[in-house]
């Protein structure tokens, strides 16, 4: 399911097409071609990227250029708003 990764609202694009460099969510107006709705997206990676051939990116959230951009399907690791994680972290301790 292919989500924003600020609000979690569900991105409405033609199948398999990438949204471009200045498009933006249209609930929330996060950028969405950016490292954090990407597939290749790995916090635990160098560079959080698991492409070895991509140039560094500092703002994971903002726009970028990179053509390996592949729009995370599976609601996985960039795909999930902050707060929740946080309260996943939370509840492993209470």
């Amino acid at each position: 399911m292919k989500k924003c990764h600020a609000c979690g609202e569900t991105i409405e694009n033609s199948p398999g097409a990438q949204p471009g460099r200045s498009e933006v969510c249209a609930k929330c107006g996060a950028d969405l071609h950016c490292c954090l709705n990407c597939g290749l997206y790995e916090p635990a990676a160098p560079n959080q990227c698991a492409s070895r051939s991509t140039e560094p990116v500092s703002q994971k959230e903002k726009g970028n250029y990179c053509d390996e951009f592949e729009l995370e399907t599976r609601g996985g690791k960039g795909s999930r708003p902050l707060g929740d994680m946080e309260s996943k972290w939370k509840d492993l301790f209470n």
